[in-house]
């Protein structure tokens, strides 16, 4: 960060070029700052893997089972706006529960507040010219809803990758789903905890049981409905 609080160009990228939402004039010139919005990347089940760069820094297109996680796809998409020349940041779930939001149990009202949070950290993202890529798990409509309600219209993408919960068991990289069987941990999505699908989604990224796009294809989907609705205009 620069003394004005500001990132300064990336490398390979002119100063007569957008990034993301600041617009270049050239040199130092001021940005012009625009309002953007919060994409909003929900699923219905937990995961967490995070996307691997191959040795190319190019990104990796397969993961195990040939299934797409949320933070995958985050991490595609983020990926992707870079090479584009767009600004982002990722609001991963799981990291922000290791800090802003430590201190709050997996509780309805705990749930709600973690969401509630998230969207403020998010707007303030979005204020500031971000594209901000929410990647959590929201099971509840009216926490979706409210955090919605908080970005101006058209401000709020949101992105349900609509997985069905026998995948997500047969993934299970932390063992969660088993534990949850099992009865150790209790208010789980999906086995003891109601999870309800949007009803007015912009965008659906289905992964079915050996049928199943690969993160970059689901970036890409998302790519291309920003550019339809004019999310990437400088």
């Amino acid at each position: 960060m620069n003394a004005s609080g500001f990132k300064p160009a990336l490398p390979g990228i002119s100063s007569s070029k957008s990034l993301g939402f600041f617009s270049f004039s050239g040199g130092n010139q001021p940005f012009d700052l625009k309002p953007r919005g919060v994409c909003l990347i929900k699923a219905a089940m937990e995961e967490t893997r995070t996307l691997k760069l191959d040795v190319n820094g190019k990104v990796g297109d397969k993961l195990p089972n040939g299934h797409a996680g949320k933070s995958t796809v985050a991490c595609a998409l983020s990926h992707m706006l870079y090479q584009r020349g767009n600004l982002s940041y990722i609001l991963d779930g799981d990291n922000i529960r290791h800090g802003l939001n430590r201190d709050l149990s997996f509780k309805t009202e705990d749930r709600a507040e973690n969401i509630r949070r998230v969207g403020e950290v998010a707007k303030l993202f979005a204020d500031a010219g971000f594209i901000c890529i929410a990647c959590l798990i929201s099971p509840y409509r009216r926490d979706r809803a409210e955090c919605r309600a908080m970005l101006p219209s058209e401000g709020f993408v949101e992105v349900f990758m609509d997985v069905p919960l026998q995948v997500c068991e047969n993934r299970d990289p932390k063992g969660l789903y088993k534990l949850a069987r099992a009865g150790k941990i209790k208010g789980f999505t999906g086995i003891d905890d109601p999870y309800e699908p949007p009803l007015d989604a912009e965008i659906v990224l289905q992964c079915n049981t050996g049928d199943c796009s690969t993160p970059c294809d689901m970036a890409e989907k998302v790519i291309s409905y920003l550019e339809v609705k004019g999310y990437l205009q400088a």
